[in-house]
């Protein structure tokens, strides 16, 4: 029961740790992803700043060539979008009763039917254990009634034999020599 307990607070603290963890990486992304909202606000900002001085050179009548920077901007707003797909998707907590476990089901298998197989065996084993004690018990019981019957019959037989004439005694004898004959 201690070593469940033990299991099962060991697993919270670890699961504690990890949540934790994910936690200070989601705080670091989310920090990551405000400085670059503030570059993109501040590029957004440096391109405005740009088209209204390009307005006023256009005016002065000498065309820039925005082509190296429309590319520089193409590619940071690549590596934003990038940087924001590969950001770490929010944790969904589950919750499920699983009579069967999806991971490490051959272990599973090897502890439960293992122990169920022992213990099945042992349970067997008992029943059988008391049966035979049972059996044994009845059968002495049945030996030592018989015994005492046999006791009775004997001495009956020789008070029988002691206590009458020479003429009983003699019908006695071919009795009991007829009953070993028979036997």
């Amino acid at each position: 029961m201690e070593t469940n307990a033990n299991k099962g607070h060991i697993e919270r603290e670890t699961l504690q740790l990890v949540l934790e963890e994910f936690t200070q990486e989601q705080k670091t992304n989310n920090q990551h992803i405000g400085e670059l909202i503030i570059a993109v606000n501040n590029v957004g900002f440096k391109i405005d700043a740009f088209k209204k001085e390009h307005e006023i050179e256009k005016n002065v009548s000498q065309p820039l060539d925005i082509k190296p920077i429309e590319a520089i901007l193409q590619k940071s707003f690549l590596d934003i979008k990038f940087m924001i797909g590969r950001q770490p998707k929010s944790i969904t907590r589950k919750f499920q009763i699983l009579l069967f476990p999806e991971q490490d089901a051959k272990l599973f298998y090897k502890i439960v039917f293992g122990r169920w197989f022992l213990w099945l065996a042992i349970m067997i084993a008992l029943i059988n254990l008391y049966n035979w004690g049972i059996h044994y018990s009845d059968n002495n019981k049945e030996i030592e009634m018989q015994q005492i019957q046999n006791d009775r019959i004997i001495k009956a037989w020789k008070d029988m034999y002691t206590n009458n004439n020479a003429e009983t005694k003699e019908l006695m004898k071919k009795a009991y020599v007829n009953s070993l004959e028979s036997k």
